[in-house]
């Protein structure tokens, strides 16, 4: 498989549709309001409806009641939900029972004792996203820090699912990460903004052409 982009934390319609235009196969919308990415129902579905198929729309959430994410799949079409937050497998297997849609659960990683359960995730979830631990304070989010973590911890895990590199991802290093792991995707936040929640339009270009090029070299 070709090697694939995740763009996480769109809140721009022009952004949306310049990273489909440029082949991004996944536009993650965050729906955890203490993030600076996080939308409202209205601009969210406005822009899930941007993403035609083969693109999927992805929407992340962080330890969600079933009510929330029932309230947002009636206003938003999503194709996959990320569960970002402490989540146990049996949870992100209810909310796949729930929802009837593909599920991506977040393995937040800084030392092997956090993939542990890896297997048990692997089981309930239809992909695996593999992002950094957040910073230890009390304002830190759960993902989007800019954070990496130390990818050979990554080396010989094998997954019968796709599965997604995340956590500090930039132009810069993208070709670093995909040829020591290998990911089949690449999630990129942080790594392409301006400012927290702003996407930057040359970043983005950059990591997306950083990306097809790494794909059409066999990386």
């Amino acid at each position: 498989m070709p090697l694939q982009v995740k763009v996480c934390g769109m809140k721009d319609p022009a952004r949306v549709q310049e990273a489909l235009s440029l082949g991004a196969a996944f536009v993650g919308l965050v729906f955890f309001p203490p993030s600076p990415r996080s939308l409202d129902p209205a601009r969210a579905r406005e822009l899930a409806q941007l993403v035609e198929p083969p693109a999927r729309s992805v929407g992340l959430f962080v330890d969600a009641s079933d009510r929330e994410i029932e309230a947002t799949l009636r206003y938003v079409p999503l194709d996959i939900l990320q569960l970002h937050g402490d989540e146990t497998p049996e949870r992100v297997a209810q909310v796949a029972l729930l929802s009837g849609l593909e599920v991506m659960k977040a393995i937040r990683v800084e030392e092997p004792a956090d993939l542990a359960m890896l297997d048990e995730y692997a089981d309930a979830a239809d992909l695996i996203l593999f992002d950094a631990k957040p910073p230890r304070r009390a304002d830190a989010l759960p993902g989007g820090n800019g954070l990496s973590f130390d990818w050979r911890l990554l080396e010989g895990v094998e997954l019968a699912k796709p599965w997604a590199l995340a956590g500090g991802l930039d132009p810069d290093n993208l070709a670093a990460a995909v040829e020591r792991v290998h990911p089949p995707i690449v999630d990129v936040s942080s790594g392409i903004e301006s400012r927290p929640g702003v996407k930057d339009p040359a970043r983005l270009e950059a990591f997306l052409r950083e990306a097809h090029r790494l794909a059409s070299e066999g990386k």
